[in-house]
């Protein structure tokens, strides 16, 4: 609903405002805020085909017309979760800014989506993928310091590329990991992380110029700049390919052995959540989901009275 005499942006403004506000003030990253973009943009031309010529005239009964064309397009139930979510986000703040009193997009109920268990590496299938890695080949000593810390803290690409020298302390055998929303946590750096990365750090080629030491980056690609995302999912791949690994898998699935690991050996699930920086501990369940799957499906193989 509108407020009368408030300002009342169009649709290009307040879109852009929102963007501006998750990208700076929320911490997103600029895949989020591609996504936001891309969500509301469709949602600014169906508003602009049904009459309504700046956001604040949209009524609960136009988004769900919005929401039920989704469905009708053959979206999965999943993007029309997420659209839905952007919408809810979007007028959220417009009730912050007040140029609408109520979110409209509040009562619409995301369609409830299969939950799919998370795919993982075995253990022995970690041990050889950590295994490929050749300290004699180029970038052996970077991949499999990688690889090391990435599965020994948990932590996602994107946290893992972030990473300076400042934040990694092997003294304590922690690594500083800054998380979705600019949320800090402490990572675990296990002995053969540590050992990865002593050997990366001593043989990495110097850089010049006005970078200061802080800011330095952990991992870096062949010009020396900071190592991006997409080179980490190369060099996975081309990892997973010499160690014999058919199995398709991401920079994510060492995330989730880690997870799944860990609860398989009787870690606590508040540890758990706490080391995959997870807001909230429903998130972290779904792993036991996994452990629970797993013991299942090897007391069916075993036990002798189970079928």
């Amino acid at each position: 609903m509108p407020l009368h005499g408030a300002s009342r942006p169009d649709f290009s403004t307040a879109i852009e405002r929102f963007l501006r506000y998750i990208g700076s003030e929320r911490g997103g990253s600029p895949l989020t805020v591609k996504s936001y973009r891309e969500d509301l943009l469709q949602l600014e031309e169906f508003l602009g085909s049904a009459g309504c010529r700046s956001p604040d005239e949209a009524s609960s009964v136009i988004l769900r017309r919005f929401a039920a064309g989704l469905h009708a397009a053959g979206y999965a139930p999943a993007t029309v979760a997420r659209k839905l979510a952007s919408m809810r986000s979007f007028y959220a703040f417009g009730q912050r800014e007040g140029w609408v009193r109520s979110n409209p997009a509040k009562p619409l109920r995301s369609p409830r989506r299969p939950r799919k268990l998370p795919k993982f590496l075995t253990g022995d299938e970690i041990g050889q993928l950590l295994a490929a890695p050749k300290p004699g080949q180029a970038g052996g000593l970077r991949d499999r310091a990688i690889l090391e810390l990435m599965y020994s803290s948990g932590c996602r690409v994107r946290e893992l590329v972030s990473v300076d020298d400042a934040d990694l302390d092997l003294r304590n055998a922690t690594v500083r990991i800054r998380g979705k929303g600019r949320r800090e946590r402490l990572g675990i750096v296990g002995s053969h992380a540590q050992t990865a990365l002593r050997a990366w750090l001593a043989a990495r080629p110097s850089t010049t110029g006005a970078t200061r030491p802080a800011a330095r980056p952990l991992f870096t690609n062949k010009f020396g700049g900071r190592l991006s995302v997409r080179g980490v999912g190369r060099l996975l791949e081309k990892h997973l390919a010499v160690a014999g690994l058919s199995r398709k898998a991401s920079p994510h699935t060492l995330r989730h052995s880690f997870a799944t690991h860990l609860l398989d050996a009787g870690a606590d699930i508040r540890s758990v959540q706490e080391l995959l920086g997870h807001k909230s501990l429903v998130t972290t369940q779904i792993y036991t989901h996994v452990t629970t799957t797993r013991l299942l499906d090897a007391f069916d193989k075993a036990h002798p009275r189970a079928r």
